[in-house]
């Protein structure tokens, strides 16, 4: 049976949620529900990648997964593996990064070039770090587009036709397109997403901070996903969630709605929680904890930066474990 794309929809117990990160299956077997908004109850299952057993490791240290799979989009000549991981080194001086694999439990194997985007760029720019990779599938371009940031200030779009070897585009969103006082817009992604009465095909979440030091979560919307028009007020509130700082976010769709889903930073709980914001982001429904961390390694009480979508059916979660720039990437499965 032919598999769908990884990157537009999920089918989970009978209903489709759309608009994910990525979309992995075609239909899944009913599932025990417990979050909110009826998403599954994912359960921890294995670590996908741990710094010390990479050659790459400058920093000792890797955050912000990103999972795509590329057997059906990328030529099989140059295709490396049915699924392909990004993820980076947050630290001085980071550096984008891939894994590839056949199956979303593994294994993944290092890419024995990385990092596939450092932080220098000649002339395009020459920065202390790069980090947070996030890639989407461009169905009109059939391209992969790069969105990763360096500095803290400044989110950059690269685009590729294999995956592996990324052509610079533009930054397309910085400090300077957000309120006075705004001091880092990072941690972005960017999801298929319509909106009618604004004319766009695309949304961006993010992280954005500002001199109060209490990080919350931005959004923006696009025609093109290249120009960028940016709500000047938070999605998501650090204060209205309970929280000292959120970040980490990415979009789901499920039962005709849109959520956004985020990480509580450790101080706050370091819980994943869920808010629903509708599909024309008007609403602010906070529903609460998405994913309990559990005390025992490798989360430590801290879950972040997650990836959702099905493989074979089964749906996955792929996200940061443990205490930020001391932790790994794992998989759990609902």
């Amino acid at each position: 049976m032919h598999e769908p794309h990884l990157d537009r929809r999920l089918f989970l117990k009978g209903t489709a949620v759309t608009g994910a990160a990525l979309a992995l299956g075609a239909t899944a077997a009913p599932t025990a529900s417990a979050a909110p908004g009826g998403f599954p109850d994912y359960t921890y299952v294995r670590t996908l990648l741990t710094p010390s057993q990479l050659a790459y490791n400058p920093t000792g240290e890797i955050i912000f997964p990103t999972v795509r799979g590329v057997y059906d989009r990328l030529p099989a000549s140059g295709r490396l593996g049915r699924y392909y991981l990004y993820y980076a080194p947050h630290d001085a001086p980071g550096g984008i990064c891939l894994a590839y694999g056949d199956s979303l439990e593994g294994p993944f194997t290092e890419y024995p070039h990385n990092p596939i985007v450092s932080n220098k760029w000649s002339p395009h720019y020459s920065v202390s770090h790069v980090s947070s990779p996030h890639v989407m599938w461009h169905a009109g371009r059939k391209e992969m587009w790069l969105y990763f940031h360096g500095e803290n200030t400044t989110t950059r779009l690269a685009r590729s036709t294999d995956g592996i070897h990324f052509t610079y585009d533009k930054v397309v969103l910085n400090t300077s397109m957000l309120p006075s006082g705004t001091t880092e817009t990072s941690y972005a992604r960017v999801f298929p997403h319509e909106l009618p009465s604004r004319g766009a095909h695309y949304v961006m979440v993010f992280m954005v901070n500002n001199t109060t030091n209490h990080r919350d979560i931005g959004w923006g919307w696009s025609a093109d996903g290249r120009t960028w028009t940016f709500a000047q007020e938070p999605l998501v509130r650090h204060g209205d969630v309970g929280a000292v700082n959120v970040g980490g976010p990415h979009l789901l769709h499920r039962n005709n709605s849109t959520y956004v889903v985020y990480n509580k930073d450790k101080e706050s709980g370091g819980d994943l929680m869920i808010t629903e914001v509708g599909n024309d982001f008007s609403l602010r429904r906070h529903l609460g904890v998405f994913y309990d961390s559990r005390a025992s390694a490798p989360e430590n009480g801290r879950a972040a930066s997650p990836s959702f979508g099905t493989d074979r059916g089964v749906p996955y979660m792929i996200y940061e474990a443990g205490e930020r720039l001391a932790g790994s990437i794992a998989m759990a499965r609902g």
